[in-house]
């Protein structure tokens, strides 16, 4: 027991070195990459970076408080907070809240702020598909109809907005939550070709989605059109070389690429620190998602387990589909860059998610003292899991 709780704090305090190097590099570069742009626009070139700098005391704020609170309060009360996040984004579709950007509903204004819903129910979807599944055993038929109907509203209400790329992960975190329950192999292996079937379909639904798989498989076809983003995107690899032009000598940020501080960052992390910045990037993406299933691994409540892997494979998936977009190794999917890019709505939920992460750690020590005296429920495949938080233990089982 001792050896495991100096190793989750160990890890725990490696997981904190990287994402106070993420999130520092990420101030940085979004100095770095819309100083110009921010001249431009607004007469200041740190008007982003102060805006990224508030953003980051805010949402380390809300980690920290996150962090203190008792895990499975979140795990309890999820099926209401993805309802609140629900209710949010169908807020995007009023006119005069609703920002529409680049053809999209998916801001909401706030005074000088906007505020992206979506990027919340990531996380809502994550904490609300543990708890189905946890749970699903022991629903009735109605009671499983009235969370999996409550599971979909988002995915639905994403679909409208457009927002393809969130829409995807969240079906990945609802994939990867069954994958990792009791949830019978038949069923899953049976609902995964169904939704793969489903995803194409949607894929394949609207033209614009056409376009830009298209435009990843030859961007040279429409070099002024769809193929932009990806192309100017790689002459800012191609002109970093080896070891980069240098901290803030980027061209391609000079209005050449579109959203340089923002979905394509990576790109001008490439074009000034070269090969060898892109390595110390995904570096530390590689590192905190190691670190993340490590410290999963080694959690005694099988919740907590569950929350902090799907946590870290949010985050790092999003990482990787921001990285084979920005190299054009996939198609464009307006995802920005978890820590790194410019966004207060992504680094809020981010870091409300990594509060998650540390609020199970935080809590394993009490766990683990608890089932050393033999107070801890059943086991499961990775770990023993108490039934407390759930409401259906008296119930009975379905059918």
């Amino acid at each position: 027991m001792v050896v495991r709780e100096e190793l989750l704090e160990k890890f725990g305090n490696y997981l904190k070195l990287v994402l106070g190097i993420l999130v520092g590099v990420g101030i940085i570069m979004v100095y770095s990459s819309s100083y110009m742009y921010s001249k431009e626009q607004y007469g200041s070139s740190l008007h982003f970076l102060w805006r990224q700098i508030f953003f980051v005391i805010v949402s380390a704020a809300g980690a920290f408080i996150v962090s203190k609170t008792k895990y499975k309060f979140w795990y309890k009360f999820s099926f209401h907070l993805n309802i609140l996040v629900s209710l949010a984004i169908a807020l995007t579709y009023i006119p005069g809240l609703g920002v529409v950007a680049k053809g999209a509903n998916r801001w909401i204004s706030l005074g000088g702020f906007s505020l992206q819903p979506g990027e919340f129910a990531k996380y809502t979807v994550l904490l609300l598909s543990i708890f189905i599944f946890e749970n699903l055993e022991k629903m009735d038929h109605k009671t499983m109809a009235k969370y999996l109907a409550n599971l979909a509203l988002p995915l639905v209400l994403l679909l409208g907005q457009p927002d393809f790329g969130t829409f995807f992960i969240c079906c990945m975190v609802i994939f990867f939550s069954c994958f990792m329950s009791r949830f019978p192999r038949k069923w899953f292996y049976s609902l995964t070709v169904v939704g793969f079937l489903s995803g194409v379909a949607i894929l394949l639904s609207q033209p614009y989605r056409v376009r830009r798989l298209t435009a990843f498989l030859d961007p040279w076809k429409n070099a002024q059109g769809s193929g932009f983003q990806v192309i100017q995107s790689w002459i800012g690899f191609a002109n970093g070389g080896f070891f980069g032009k240098g901290a803030g000598n980027s061209l391609e940020k000079l209005f050449f690429l579109p959203e340089a501080h923002n979905d394509f960052i990576f790109s001008v992390i490439g074009e000034e620190f070269g090969l060898i910045g892109v390595i110390f990037m995904v570096g530390l993406f590689l590192s905190f998602i190691y670190l993340g299933f490590r410290l999963a691994m080694l959690m005694k409540d099988r919740v907590a387990m569950m929350m902090t892997a799907l946590v870290t494979f949010v985050i790092g998936l999003q990482a990787v589909l921001n990285m084979g977009v920005v190299l054009g190794l996939l198609p464009t999917k307006g995802l920005n860059l978890p820590f790194i890019s410019y966004g207060g709505s992504s680094l809020l939920a981010s870091l409300f998610a990594v509060g998650l992460i540390f609020s199970c750690l935080n809590r394993q020590s009490e766990v683990i003292i608890s089932s050393s005296t033999g107070s801890s429920g059943s086991s499961g495949p990775f770990f023993s899991h108490s039934n407390e938080t759930s409401p259906f233990k008296n119930g009975t089982n379905r059918g």
